[in-house]
């Protein structure tokens, strides 16, 4: 896969045997399949490209979405607080356009295995097509509701971005290995307060709820100052541990 990049920095997604169009110019498919990561390469207007090997970010940022999905900062703390690493096994509902899912994938590697819940058809063919598009094969995308059930074993992290989060905390519980994680992405408080008081009674441990804010700094000539704006509240997040 490669990204090009062009002189305001803007990226897009390049596709195998088509010519690259944009207000810039036009590049021709030869020229682009002929390139590698690095190369500069010119449009038919005499604009400059960068021949650039996407992230996961980069392809996250420009790939198909038909919902809103989670942002970097709460996508972060999952993986670090949960300690999510290569050969896991992870559950997650609903899968929404594919974003965390593809976090998972990414981290887990090819010994590890994702496997997404998604109740709705249109948003699993798009995080179907995502995932394909992305070239990643230990992701197994599954249209159906989990509170029907949960057909895995032995899993090391279940995430939920779900309404009701805590009916299916029992059936968590049960797939679980002993020091896998729960967590939670609650938008609203009640959702995180039920899901932390049914959490420690059904006997889990380290029971956690936490709200990332993100701010920036800007560098100017005069001096370095906190930005006025910044990413405020997204989401809380709810951690829980079968010990």
């Amino acid at each position: 896969m490669k990204m090009i990049l062009d002189e305001r920095g803007k990226k897009y997604i390049l596709k195998h045997g088509e010519e690259f169009q944009s207000d810039l110019g036009i590049v021709k498919a030869d020229v682009l399949d002929n390139a590698e990561i690095g190369d500069e390469v010119k449009s038919h207007l005499d604009h400059t490209f960068k021949i650039v090997k996407p992230n996961i970010n980069d392809f996250i940022d420009l790939m198909d979405r038909r919902c809103s999905i989670l942002i970097k900062k709460d996508i972060g703390l999952v993986l670090a607080h949960t300690g999510l690493g290569a050969g896991s096994r992870v559950v997650d509902a609903g899968t929404g356009a594919g974003a965390i899912a593809l976090n998972f994938g990414n981290v887990v590697g090819s010994e590890g295995k994702v496997f997404t819940y998604e109740i709705r058809e249109d948003f699993a063919e798009v995080a179907q097509k995502n995932i394909d598009n992305f070239g990643i094969e230990n992701i197994e995308v599954k249209n159906q509701n989990i509170k029907e059930g949960i057909d895995e074993e032995d899993i090391d992290l279940v995430f939920l971005d779900l309404p009701k989060p805590f009916e299916i905390f029992e059936e968590v519980w049960e797939c679980l290995n002993v020091g896998g994680w729960l967590a939670v992405y609650a938008p609203y408080v009640d959702q995180a307060e039920i899901s932390h008081r049914i959490a420690k009674k059904l006997g889990f441990y380290d029971i956690e709820i936490i709200e990332i804010l993100e701010r920036g700094l800007e560098v100017r000539q005069q001096g370095v100052r906190p930005k006025t704006r910044m990413v405020g509240h997204s989401g809380y997040l709810v951690f829980a541990r079968k010990l």
